[in-house]
């Protein structure tokens, strides 16, 4: 397997765009494919900003900005990934999408292309079944904001192979991450241990134990976390984390992730945090 070159992004929202960022600041030359071409305006228009707030910080000169500018490209059509040797699928945390986006990536990329996936839960051993070369199919979890968190899960399929890992594990060291290897299970580490957490702030609020700003303040000043689990929901967003709790109940059959009826009213009343102005919070 040869090294990765051009790498292409499926879905322009905060991960896609984000890993869109990170990859071309990297040196790579990157295509973020969204069907939506609002989404797609909106996903550049952030990548702009963010690369902004870098030069003025001192984090980026502008030149390094420009280049990197100069390396993403976009586009509305699947198509425009042909060329690509790394496809990274950050679409909507639904099986039934991803699978579809697959099997899409499966005809239209070159057949030793890998194509990974940002799944916060969904198995990767499920999504590789939906192609041709499920040997060429991995998880690659990259955490929110992913310019500036570290942590890239890497997590192999069943049928996963050695170069496939090893290929991937570079490409995300020359992003600037650190990868971990973790197994395929729902979940994977990190939402399997915070999901819970997060509910179960969830449901002390629901029952009065404590106000949200209580809560988040125990949190943070008793356990040190650098942000409350409540504040933490609404920048993850409150549909992605009742869409990973409904992936780890379904996945263990274990009561114990059901979902707080109160984060489900929320999304159903559309209350999805940062992203949607309410929350728990306001914005």
């Amino acid at each position: 397997m040869g090294e990765i070159g051009k790498i292409g992004v499926v879905g322009a929202g905060t991960m896609g765009h984000g890993i869109a960022q990170v990859a071309a600041t990297s040196g790579y030359e990157v295509t973020l494919v969204d069907v939506d071409a609002g989404a797609l305006e909106r996903g550049l228009g952030a990548v702009d900003r963010s690369l902004g707030k870098l030069v003025d910080k001192g984090k980026l000169a502008a030149a390094e900005r420009d280049a990197a500018r100069g390396r993403l490209g976009s586009s509305t059509e699947l198509a425009a990934l042909e060329g690509a040797d790394l496809v990274v699928e950050a679409v909507v945390e639904r099986l039934d999408v991803k699978r579809q986006v697959f099997a899409e990536l499966d005809r239209r990329t070159a057949p030793e292309a890998i194509l990974a996936s940002n799944t916060s839960s969904i198995a990767i051993t499920k999504l590789a079944a939906a192609t041709g070369r499920p040997d060429r199919v991995i998880g690659m979890h990259f955490m929110n904001p992913v310019p500036l968190m570290q942590l890239v899960e890497v997590i192999r399929g069943l049928a996963t192979s050695q170069a496939t890992y090893d290929a991937v594990e570079a490409a995300a060291r020359r992003m600037g991450k650190t990868p971990v290897e973790v197994h395929d299970a729902p979940g994977f580490v990190s939402n399997r241990v915070l999901m819970p957490m997060i509910n179960e702030a969830a449901f002390c609020l629901w029952e009065r134990v404590g106000e949200a700003e209580a809560i988040d303040q125990v949190m943070t000043l008793g356990m040190n976390h650098p942000m409350g689990p409540l504040a933490l929901a609404d920048l993850i967003g409150l549909d992605v984390c009742l869409d990973v709790l409904r992936v780890l109940q379904e996945g263990f059959g274990d009561p114990k992730y059901r979902p707080c009826p109160l984060l489900v009213k929320m999304v159903d009343a559309g209350h999805l945090g940062r992203k949607s102005g309410r929350g728990f919070y306001t914005y």
